[in-house]
C-alpha cells in the first residue's frame, strides 16, 4: 500500500511543470499588456500628444513592426548569450523603452514603441526555448502553452484592466504599471530561473549557420503559414467583438466586458487541453482548433443577434483558438529541435503578423459596404485555409517518420518491437 502511494505521489509530482515555466508566462503577460493597452487609450494619447488619431495609430503599427521585423535578427544576434542573461536584457530593454517613451514627445514614443517591440519579440522567442529546456521532451507543447497563456492573459485581462486604470487616472498610468510588472518579472527571473547554460552548451551551443540552415526547412514555413492564418482567424472577430455586441446584439455596454472576459476563460481552458494533447497528437489539436473556428465563426454571424446564443459561442471560440497555440509551438520546436532560437523568434513574428493583418482584411470588406458580421465570415475563411496546410504537415511528418524508421538498422532486425 505504501509503495502504491509513493508511486502515485511520484507520478503526480512529475506531472507538475517547473515554477520557472509559470514565471515566464507571467513575464510575457506583463510585457504583452503594453501591446493591448494602447488600443484602449488611443484617443487620450492623441489628444495629449496633440496628434491626429490616425497618427496615434502608427504607435500600434510601430510596435507590431518591431516584433515582425526586429525579432528574428535579434534572435540571431543573441544566439551566444546565456539564456537567462538574454531574458533579463530583453525585459530591461523593454521596460527602459516604455519608460523613455512616457517621458518624451510623439516622435520619441514612436521610436521607443518599435524598440520595445523588438525586445518583446526577443523575450518571447527565448522564453519559449527556455521553457522547453526546463521540461522533458514529452511536455514541450504543454510548457510552451503555459508561456503563451501569458499573452492570452494580457489580451483579455491586462489590456482591459490597464485601460480601466488609465481611464480613471491618465493614459500614462497604465504603462507605469506595465513597467512595474516587468521589473517584477526581471527580479523573478534573476531569483527563480537556473543559469540554464552549461559549459558544454557554450561550446556546442547554437550556431548562426545551423539556425539559418534550419530556416530552409519547407515544413517550418508551413507552420508559420498556419500561425498567421489561424491567429488572424480568431483575432479578426476578437477585435470587432465589442462593435458587434454594441451594433448588432444591441446589449447595454456594461455587459460587454463580462462577455469578452468569457473569451479569456475559454482561452485558458483551451491552453490546458491543447497543452496536454499536443505533445502526443499535435495535428489532432491543430485540426480540432481550426475546424472549430471555422464552424463557430460562421455560427457567430447568426448567434450575434441573440444574447443567449452569443455567450456560449464566444466562450467556445476562446477554447478553439488557444487549443491551437501549444500545438503550433510544439511543431516549431519539433522541426527545429537543433536550432530553435531563430525558428521560435520567427514564429513570434508570424503570430504578430496574423494580428496585424486583421484591420486590413476587415477594412477591405467594410469599406465595400459589407455588414459588420462579414468579419466573422472572413475569420471562417482564414481558418478553413489553414486546414489543408495542417494536413500537409501531418503527411510530411508521417513520411519523415517512416523514412527514419527505414534508415534505422534495428528496425529491420526487430520489426515487431513496439516503439512506445
Amino acid at each position: 500500500m505504501a509503495a502504491t502511494t509513493t508511486e502515485a505521489s511520484r507520478t503526480h509530482s512529475s506531472d507538475r511543470l517547473p515554477a520557472g515555466v509559470y514565471l515566464l508566462g507571467f513575464c510575457l503577460f506583463a510585457m504583452g499588456t503594453a501591446e493591448f493597452l494602447l488600443a484602449g487609450v488611443l484617443p487620450a494619447v492623441a489628444a495629449d500628444l496633440d496628434v491626429t488619431l490616425s497618427s496615434a495609430g502608427f504607435l500600434i503599427t510601430a510596435f507590431a513592426m518591431g516584433v515582425v521585423i526586429g525579432g528574428p535578427p535579434f534572435a540571431v544576434l543573441s544566439l551566444h548569450w546565456p539564456r537567462r542573461a538574454t531574458l533579463l536584457t530583453t525585459q530591461g530593454l523593454f521596460a527602459a523603452s516604455i519608460l523613455v517613451g512616457l517621458l518624451g514627445n510623439y516622435q520619441v514614443l514612436l521610436l521607443t514603441r518599435a524598440v520595445s517591440g523588438i525586445a518583446y519579440a526577443g523575450f518571447f522567442a527565448v522564453a519559449s526555448v527556455t521553457a522547453i529546456g526546463l521540461v522533458t521532451p514529452d511536455r514541450n507543447a504543454r510548457a510552451s502553452g503555459i508561456v503563451v497563456s501569458g499573452l492570452g492573459a494580457a489580451m483579455v485581462v491586462g489590456g482591459p484592466t490597464g485601460t480601466l486604470i488609465s481611464h480613471f487616472t491618465q493614459w500614462r498610468v497604465g504603462f507605469w504599471v506595465v513597467v512595474a510588472l516587468t521589473v517584477a518579472g526581471i527580479v523573478g527571473c534573476l531569483l527563480g530561473l537556473p543559469a540554464l547554460d552549461s559549459d558544454d552548451d557554450r561550446r556546442t551551443g547554437p550556431r548562426v549557420s545551423r539556425e539559418l540552415a534550419t530556416m530552409r526547412s519547407p515544413m517550418l514555413w508551413v507552420i508559420y503559414a498556419i500561425t498567421i492564418l489561424t491567429t488572424a482567424a480568431y483575432m479578426i472577430t476578437f477585435n470587432y467583438r465589442a462593435a458587434l455586441l454594441t451594433d448588432v446584439t444591441a446589449i447595454p455596454e456594461v455587459w460587454i466586458p463580462p462577455i469578452l472576459a468569457l473569451f479569456g476563460v475559454g482561452a485558458f481552458v483551451g491552453l490546458s487541453i491543447g497543452g496536454r494533447v499536443s505533445d502526443q497528437r499535435p495535428h489532432l489539436a491543430l485540426l480540432t482548433g481550426a475546424t472549430a473556428i471555422v464552424v463557430l465563426s460562421a455560427v457567430l454571424v447568426f448567434a450575434i443577434r441573440h444574447v443567449w446564443a452569443v455567450v456560449p459561442v464566444v466562450f467556445l471560440i476562446g477554447i478553439a483558438a488557444f487549443v491551437l497555440n501549444p500545438a503550433i509551438y510544439g511543431r516549431v520546436f519539433a522541426i527545429a529541435a537543433d536550432a530553435p532560437s531563430l525558428a521560435g523568434a520567427t514564429n513570434v513574428s508570424a503570430f504578430q503578423l496574423g494580428i496585424s493583418i486583421t484591420p486590413v482584411l476587415a477594412a477591405a470588406s467594410l469599406t465595400q459596404g459589407a455588414a459588420l458580421t462579414s468579419v466573422c465570415l472572413i475569420g471562417a475563411v482564414l481558418a478553413a485555409a489553414s486546414v489543408p496546410l495542417i494536413l500537409l504537415d501531418r503527411s510530411r511528418q508521417a513520411r519523415s517518420t517512416r523514412d527514419r524508421a527505414a534508415d534505422t538498422p534495428s528496425a529491420a532486425i526487430r520489426p515487431m518491437r513496439d516503439p512506445g
